[in-house]
């Protein structure tokens, strides 16, 4: 490092030299919202020491893990708990994911935090021959998962079940699946659905892979028990898609965004309507997000759009083919953010994205001033460049 400057690789791998911002955006903590319910999916940091392989349960360090979720609850955001973002079937398998769900929810319960966990069916395990199970075993497989977060005080997401997208017949499957979930939840749920950008194991999912057929079927699901619906969850990163299924939502039926492409725009809303907000970009973007949110809750939409807008390019490299190795960026900005001591992941997903990638997250991260110390992040980052051979 000459000058303060760091040299950063490009994709060609040419090196260029890039001079760190000096000081943080200044940004506080807060109460919670007003005019939108806003939750973060958020990571889980892996223990660094244990003694494991991909192929072994995860190693969690649950006090780094549980500390981060108070960094959100600090700033207002509520915790979308057990999700994609924490690794779900890349790495944290449903023994780990139930640990994450009653900690959490423990800890959400103690210093009063919103959360919000994801239930599945990740018992049900591919085998050589596929997903060799029925419909009853994928329902069960969901009921127990259901069970313990309404034991566990949290509100439910549901899922979209890799199980259940192998074996489901067409639309029907979906219908008694689902149908049957929501009549006996205790409390109305989060539906979720993510497109097969984020897992491509969820092709065709509700039946069809024409996504106009598909969402016929999303919403017949959610027409048939509104009072069970608290809101559905759209990760298809398709804008007016969106907003065309949430302008047909039943009254009381929210939209939580999880397009990590254009969330300002879509939570913004326009004089149809709005989405609330459940993304993973929101595990770096933490602080910044709640500010701009609080902003709109002042009626500033333009001063939330400045504040938010500028985002997009970072969520958009974060998220970027292949998307569902997102997670290595989120949790590779936590390191340099210093929410956690290493960059080391569940099932060694640190590795999915290469360097010329994290130089770039790091250098529009550091461009937003989201790091609360930003020689803490160069000094990191250009550890990191020198295990990869770039001399300084």
């Amino acid at each position: 490092m000459t000058n303060g400057q760091i040299q950063l690789p490009n994709a060609d791998g040419v090196l260029r030299a890039y001079t760190p911002r000096a000081e943080p955006l200044p940004l506080t903590t807060g109460s919670p919202f007003t005019s939108r319910t806003v939750y973060s999916a958020a990571h889980v940091v892996a223990d660094p020491y244990a003694d494991t392989t991909p192929d072994l349960p995860a190693a969690v360090d649950w006090d780094a893990t549980l500390a981060f979720r108070r960094h959100l609850w600090s700033h207002g955001l509520g915790v979308a708990e057990a999700m994609d973002t924490a690794q779900r079937g890349m790495g944290l398998d449903w023994a780990g994911a139930a640990e994450l769900i009653r900690r959490s929810s423990a800890e959400a319960k103690a210093v009063g935090g919103l959360i919000a966990c994801g239930v599945g069916t990740d018992q049900l395990s591919v085998t050589e021959v596929g997903y060799p199970y029925s419909l009853d075993e994928v329902r069960a497989a969901y009921e127990e998962q259901l069970a313990l977060v309404e034991e566990s005080g949290s509100r439910a997401i549901l899922m979209a079940s890799r199980a259940l997208a192998a074996i489901a017949k067409g639309p029907e499957d979906y219908l008694e699946v689902y149908g049957h979930l929501l009549r006996q939840a205790a409390e109305p749920v989060v539906l979720h659905w993510l497109g097969p950008m984020f897992d491509p194991a969820l092709e065709g999912y509700w039946g069809s892979t024409d996504l106009d057929a598909a969402t016929s079927t999303f919403l017949e699901v959610i027409a048939a028990h509104p009072d069970k619906v608290d809101g559905i969850k759209v990760s298809l990163l398709d804008a007016q898609r969106e907003i065309d299924l949430r302008r047909k939502l039943p009254d009381g039926v929210r939209c939580y965004t999880g397009d990590d492409f254009n969330y300002p725009e879509l939570i913004a809303g326009d004089d149809q309507g709005f989405s609330h907000a459940l993304l993973g970009i929101f595990d770096p973007l933490g602080p910044l997000a709640a500010e701009a949110v609080r902003v709109l809750d002042t009626g500033n939409t333009p001063g939330f759009r400045e504040l938010l807008d500028p985002t997009v390019e970072l969520s958009r490299h974060l998220f970027q083919t292949p998307t569902r190795f997102y997670k290595t960026g989120v949790v590779f900005l936590a390191w340099l953010a210093g929410h956690q001591e290493h960059f080391t992941m569940v099932g060694g997903l640190q590795s999915s994205r290469s360097l010329p990638h994290f130089a770039r997250a790091y250098e529009l991260a550091d461009g937003l001033g989201l790091f609360p110390d930003p020689a803490l992040a160069a000094a990191r980052m250009k550890n990191l460049l020198s295990l990869y051979g770039v001399n300084q």
